[in-house]
């Protein structure tokens, strides 16, 4: 190999039970680029980053660094061959600092022998010298639970950064950034390419790569389709060479009709400080309410109230025309309310479960007979029919859903609260880290939802999303609401300006 590039992956192969990865895939990356990897969910992407970065072993094939080949039997040899990722599902741990974060399993040390200490002055000048390079302003003593997770991303940015690796894997990156995060994120980038580090960039966001990618690999069904220069490419090209098809209507037509209240919040405060503050709104039967706003609105901490997540220090709640209290998720889902969480990975999926476990969580009560023993049947029956449905890609209902990409992880918790049979659905992010393609089937079901009556809450951070799927748009800013626009006329400048009225 000449020098052309830092790092190349020759006819890789993996397999799981059931179904083939990645099937004989060839990428090229130039030193000092930005090459985009893009794909449908379960189009292989990840699966042959990890095997670049030593999760897991290839099947098939070899990996060159520097026309060198190497073999990584974990993440540790990757780090010290010159290899560093940031995971699309944060791997943060929240009760230690931020510092102890950014250098666990490699603290500085001070003393000989076998009683060595951390060092922790040097660790606290290491992390102040990291973030004055990276231009963050982050408190490196705070514990990372008292961070957003737009924060925490930014922190595992920084880590990647600073093992000062010839190849950093960015897998989603931006999925959890504010849009000047973004911007930050991406001049960093610009300087690492400077200075001749190799940026592997896997996103969804396809007018990001246009923007930040020299090229961009497309992956479809484990295989390699095909490499270009970012300058060849559309966004419709590009959908298109991903899912195989013309996709040429980004959202499903919708026939729902919105009806009478079925339910209605009157100045909600929260009982957390600093959180939203006299928040009133009603939904309607057959409704799509989408809320809309920046990082930091307080919508997350408005709709874990609704579900009885969080405290309420004033305010009603009524249901049907009746007033509720909702106190616990449990009374919550009593009342058919339902909540798909914005984090999958903390407080959506058990990574250690199966398919039909997770699926059946939410609603176990529905499968236990009188003897007090789980109806197995019923339960697979549920099961498989859900996997149709929601055209969730898995080998087996009995497949550990950690082996399964995050759109279809996704998906699997999507049906979980459909199996509830909820009247009130609340959708936070619902389409956060899904391709193009899955996104649609996700749209089409919140249709289907609304159009047979169901009543829906969607927080969205993308605005196409927004406009594109609610009947009406609430927006925050700063724990207050701004503004309710209609969904038919509204504008992301008037989204905009009402998400930044108290900024």
């Amino acid at each position: 190999m000449s020098a052309e590039y830092v790092l190349e992956l020759r006819h890789m192969s993996k397999s799981f039970p059931g179904v083939k990865a990645l099937d004989d895939v060839s990428i090229q990356v130039r030193p000092g680029s930005v090459h985009a990897l893009m794909g449908e969910n379960g189009a292989g992407k990840s699966t042959l980053m990890k095997c670049l970065f030593g999760i897991y072993a290839p099947d098939e094939g070899e990996i060159l660094l520097d026309g060198k080949p190497v073999k990584f039997q974990n993440s540790r040899q990757a780090l010290d061959g010159g290899v560093s990722m940031i995971h699309q599902e944060l791997l943060s741990v929240p009760n230690r600092s931020v510092e102890e974060n950014l250098w666990l399993g490699r603290y500085p040390l001070m003393g000989a022998g076998p009683f060595r200490l951390i060092d922790a002055k040097k660790m606290r000048s290491d992390t102040k010298a990291l973030f004055k390079k990276l231009n963050m302003d982050i408190d490196p003593a705070v514990w990372l639970r008292n961070l957003s997770v737009s924060k925490i991303q930014s922190i595992e940015i920084a880590k990647a950064v600073s093992y000062n690796a010839k190849v950093i894997i960015m897998d989603e990156p931006t999925s959890s950034l504010t849009e000047h995060e973004v911007a930050h994120l991406f001049g960093i980038i610009r300087r690492l390419r400077s200075e001749g580090a190799a940026i592997v960039y896997i996103s969804h966001k396809m007018e990001e790569i246009l923007e930040i990618a020299d090229e961009v690999s497309i992956m479809r069904d484990g295989r390699h389709v095909g490499t270009w220069r970012s300058s060849e490419l559309t966004t419709a090209e590009i959908i298109k060479r991903m899912v195989g098809r013309d996709l040429t209507h980004r959202f499903p037509p919708r026939a729902n009709v919105p009806g009478e209240v079925v339910l209605r919040v009157d100045n909600f405060t929260s009982a957390e400080r600093h959180s939203f503050k006299d928040v009133s709104f009603d939904l309607r039967r057959g409704e799509i309410l989408g809320i809309g706003g920046l990082v930091g609105a307080k919508r997350t901490e408005l709709v874990e109230t609704i579900f009885g997540l969080r405290f309420l220090e004033s305010g009603r709640i009524s249901l049907n025309g009746r007033e509720i209290k909702i106190r616990s998720p449990v009374q919550a889902m009593g009342d058919k309310f339902a909540l798909l969480t914005e984090e999958r990975r903390a407080t959506g999926i058990v990574p250690m479960l199966g398919v039909k476990e997770n699926m059946l969580l939410a609603n176990l009560s529905r499968y236990v007979g009188r003897t007090g023993l789980i109806n197995e049947k019923q339960g697979i029956s549920d099961t498989k029919e859900k996997i149709a449905d929601l055209r969730i890609k898995t080998p087996s209902y009995r497949t550990l859903i950690k082996d399964l990409s995050g759109g279809n992880q996704q998906k699997v918790l999507f049906a979980k609260w459909l199996l509830t049979e909820p009247d009130i659905l609340i959708l936070d992010e619902p389409t956060r880290g899904i391709d193009v393609g899955a996104k649609y089937e996700i749209y089409s079901i919140i249709a289907e939802l609304a159009a047979s009556g169901k009543s829906i809450i969607m927080i969205s951070s993308e605005m196409p999303e927004l406009l594109g799927m609610s009947d009406r748009i609430m927006v925050m800013c700063a724990g207050r609401k701004t503004g309710i626009l209609d969904g038919k006329t509204a504008t992301q400048e008037e989204i905009m300006r009402l998400a930044a009225l108290f900024e």
